[in-house]
């Protein structure tokens, strides 16, 4: 199943570029104690370099097999850890459908974050895919597993906030 010439499921799609908005605004808004719930309960997030998977590598920047896992590193980011204050914009283009298995959908869309410092300066900080599965639980869509495969292994600051 594709967006290109094949059946859509375009409700399904319209649900899944709405979770994308919704997504990217609560990050946005530096609400990240709602970001778990954007994820089924066993829900995985992955972050990973493009350059490692096209090698078979299966290092990852960040990898949490659960919401627990993520509620721990929102904990964590409150707390205890330092970091540059900034603020993100995440820019998602190109949500796609790229099939659908048994109700579990395979999706795709463009990411970009541009990251803006304490003194006002912006710069693109992160590019890249995500790399989605998603069921629909009454009615809604949720993670099964995000991958966020970054284009580059170079990320400029601090990688602290999930992207």
């Amino acid at each position: 199943m594709s967006s290109i010439g094949l059946d859509v499921d375009r409700d399904a799609l319209f649900a899944i570029e709405q979770l994308n908005k919704a997504y990217a605004r609560c990050l946005d808004d530096d609400r990240l104690e709602d970001w778990p719930d954007f994820f089924l309960e066993d829900g995985r997030y992955l972050i990973q370099s493009r350059e490692n998977r096209d090698a078979g590598l299966y290092g990852y920047i960040l990898y949490f097999e659960n919401r627990a896992m993520m509620r721990d590193r929102v904990t964590s980011l409150r707390v205890a850890n330092y970091y540059n204050l900034h603020t993100d914009r995440h820019l998602i283009a190109n949500v796609d459908i790229v099939g659908v298995t048994d109700g579990v959908y395979d999706a795709r869309a463009n990411y970009a974050v541009i990251q803006t410092d304490a003194e006002g300066r912006s710069e693109l900080f992160s590019a890249g895919e995500y790399v989605d599965r998603i069921v629909f639980v009454e009615g809604a869509p949720k993670f099964a597993e995000r991958l966020v495969l970054l284009d580059t292994s170079n990320i400029v600051g601090l990688l602290a906030v999930p992207l």
